[in-house]
């Protein structure tokens, strides 16, 4: 159970080696990982999960990319392992756009998330969590490690990579880095770079949490329950969901109304705020603060361009049929960056618009406008003719916990 009525939330929400996997399997990557940054994190771990077949001529593997706080339960029900319910549901299954009948989907945890991938809440050198020592990675170091687990599963090339938001990002350098490892990618609510917009208010989401008193510079991981950075993390969670969502819909929905039975006029809360502490409350249960911090501060240090000559000579790269989407009311990632890609990338369908109230939100919400986007790539996928889908080296299989389902 999660939120307010589960008790004290724990000093992290990562998942942790010896509990329930749920449907994850581990891969453990083969040699260190260098990062570009400077150093190397010398072992990695990539949790994720699969969904349908792998075709003999390995050519239906579908890459799907989670955002912020997503993780590798794409689908299904909340349950053992996994506290929510799958982020892209209504999408994913036989018959439905992503459909399991014909495609073998990859979803991991992302590179420094807290959901079974090597993170800071993973154990460092000398066995205890990383904690403030974990290094600081960018968008590219991610999607690194995200190659690594596609030779360890011996795909060559994807037949599509789809992400939004975060996921977005790292979709985006897949196919301006490893233009021969996919066909056709979803680039939804992205844009090339981080604007000073989207720096400013992930900026003061960190400042939140490291301002905490609980979080101990990173290393509160003995902290006892209700002792962790818990508060911290929920200003963090109430700025950055502001961020996701509209005015319109926040006064349609909440107004200056209060809280029931509460009055703002006497120590009470309004409506809106009631909202929000609800949001920061639930997330302290399934997420961890250094996670948080060390995956915003990638997306603040994503810019495709930076060391290929800018923008535009980056995207000149892609060779994959790229579909890009964008939300009519995304303040966070407005229409115009959306703009951008359609221009500068050469195979380009786009930029379709999702038209919505909710803002940013909207590409985990309007499930049937966003249907309209995947489908247009899985057909471009099955439409171009596909490499040698095989990776050219494979190394050794993945180690799974206990045996992934697949749904």
């Amino acid at each position: 159970m999660l939120g307010e009525a589960a008790g004290a939330p724990p000093a992290s929400g990562a998942w942790r080696e010896g509990e329930d996997p749920g449907g994850r399997r581990f891969a453990r990557l083969g040699g260190p990982l260098p990062l570009e940054a400077g150093g190397e994190l010398s072992e990695v771990t990539v949790a994720y999960e699969t969904w349908g077949t792998l075709s003999p001529d390995r050519d239906n593997a579908v890459l799907i990319l989670h955002a912020l706080t997503g993780d590798s339960h794409l689908a299904g029900p909340a349950g053992p392992g996994h506290p929510i319910a799958g982020w892209w549901d209504a999408l994913v299954g036989p018959g439905l756009p992503v459909d399991t009948d014909r495609w073998f989907l990859v979803v991991p945890n992302v590179l420094g998330g807290c959901q079974g991938t090597t993170g800071p809440a993973s154990p460092g050198p000398g066995g205890r969590p990383w904690g403030g020592r974990f290094p600081r990675i960018t968008i590219r170091d991610q999607v690194a490690a995200e190659a690594a687990l596609a030779d360890e599963l011996g795909i060559g090339q994807w037949a599509a990579v789809l992400g939004g938001s975060m996921g977005g990002m790292r979709a985006l350098e897949w196919a301006v880095s490893r233009p021969e490892r996919l066909r056709a990618v979803l680039l939804l609510a992205v844009g090339a770079n981080a604007t000073a917009d989207q720096i400013g208010l992930q900026g003061a989401q960190i400042h939140a949490i490291r301002t905490d008193g609980a979080f101990r510079d990173g290393d509160y991981y003995d902290a006892e329950p209700g002792k962790g950075p818990h508060l911290g993390l929920g200003v963090a969670r109430r700025v950055a969901h502001l961020s996701y969502r509209t005015e319109a819909e926040l006064a349609q929905r909440f107004g200056h109304l209060p809280q029931q039975g509460e009055d703002p006029l006497r120590q009470g809360r309004f409506a809106v705020e009631s909202y929000l502490d609800h949001h920061a409350a639930k997330l302290a249960y399934r997420f961890d603060a250094n996670s948080y911090i060390t995956l915003t501060q990638a997306m603040s240090l994503h810019d495709v361009g930076r060391d290929r000559g800018g923008a535009a000579a980056a995207l000149a790269q892609i060779t994959a049929h790229a579909v890009v989407g964008g939300i009519d009311s995304d303040r966070l990632y407005p229409p115009y960056l959306q703009q951008e890609l359609a221009q500068l990338i050469p195979d380009c369908d786009g930029p379709h618009f999702v038209h919505s109230p909710y803002g940013h939100d909207a590409f985990l919400i309007e499930s049937d406008q966003v249907s309209d986007l995947v489908n247009r790539t899985l057909a471009a996928a099955a439409a171009v003719r596909p490499e040698s889908a095989a990776a050219p080296a494979p190394i050794a299989g993945p180690a799974p916990a206990k045996p992934g389902r697949r749904r």
